[in-house]
């Protein structure tokens, strides 16, 4: 067992037993970043444009966008610095900042798309309370709530890992730190520790689920009951681009945390890419595509582009 010190050497595995693949894989990573920002922006541009987006839903949505654009830039910040410079160590204090920041904007995406599809709920099942229940003032209030909550709670489980001493150097292997792998490496007694973990992956990460699907459930029960072709196939594209989304987070996040546990290291860094890169352009792609109201905003921002003398 090597020395334990508070402030070990730590050296992030990324794809530095990989040489061939490091160059192509870099490259499409980036490219696969650069669109992932370019897409949210653009979300969130025309949410905050077109008068017709400002709505409880893309307020929402919205907020999805900034935590696509901040997760994978907390994400994969130390794997591009590593690629350019060829260093892999990064400092204590540098992990433990970027674990606080990428399991608070994780878990606050979780939040916005509970609390979306509790949206989704009450504008299928009550439609005609939607306009009492759900407003914009409320909504707002809503989002600052999920982000300061979270905030709170992820940072007390941050906190915690500054208790623990760890070896030096430590080898951690995967793409960026992660609380999972942080906690795993640890010599100290970690009992405190997992038990957050599991609290707050069964309590928040579960609850938040579950919220989701029995959302979707009373939501298809409603749509079986409308008898107007028109009006059922509305019904679907209004929640569809969301459920989809919900699908590809929980799913990728699910085999994530997972593959942690495995010695499976090769095929845990292909799904961490997937899950931090990856799933936050897809967001984009899937709400651009299957959203009537997305669309036509953008149609009407390229035709005052393109009319502009």
């Amino acid at each position: 067992m090597g020395n334990q010190t508070s402030q070990p050497e730590l050296i992030l595995l990324g794809l530095s037993d990989l040489k061939d693949f490091q160059i192509p894989v870099f490259l499409l990573i980036l490219l696969i970043y650069v669109a992932t920002l370019v897409g949210n922006f653009l979300i969130i541009f025309l949410v905050a444009s077109d008068l017709h987006l400002q709505t409880p839903m893309y307020l929402f949505l919205g907020n999805l966008s900034v935590l696509d654009i901040l997760i994978p830039s907390v994400s994969s910040s130390q794997f591009f610095f590593a690629i350019c410079t060829g260093k892999n160590q990064i400092s204590y204090s540098s992990c433990i900042t970027q674990v606080f920041f990428f399991t608070w904007f994780a878990s606050t995406e979780s939040s916005i798309l509970t609390v979306m599809s509790f949206d989704r709920y009450v504008a299928i099942c009550h439609p005609l309370q939607y306009r009492t229940m759900i407003n914009i003032h409320l909504c707002v209030q809503i989002a600052f709530f999920l982000w300061v909550y979270r905030f709170i709670f992820i940072l007390v489980h941050t906190l915690c890992l500054l208790r623990l001493a760890f070896p030096d150097p430590a080898t951690i292997p995967g793409l960026f730190c992660e609380i999972y792998q942080m906690i795993q490496l640890s010599r100290s007694d970690t009992f405190l520790n997992f038990l957050l973990f599991y609290l707050e992956t069964i309590i928040l990460g579960v609850t938040s689920f579950l919220v989701t699907f029995l959302s979707y459930v009373y939501i298809f029960k409603a749509i079986l009951k409308i008898t107007l072709k028109e009006g059922r196939r509305k019904a679907y594209s209004t929640c569809s681009s969301h459920l989809t989304v919900v699908f590809i987070f929980y799913g990728a996040g699910f085999f994530n945390y997972f593959q942690l546990k495995t010695k499976d290291f090769l095929a845990g860094r292909l799904i961490s890419v997937f899950y931090t890169v990856i799933t936050p352009l897809l967001n984009p792609i899937i709400y651009s595509l299957r959203n009537n109201d997305l669309k036509g905003a953008l149609r009407k921002t390229l035709s005052r582009i393109s009319s502009t003398p």
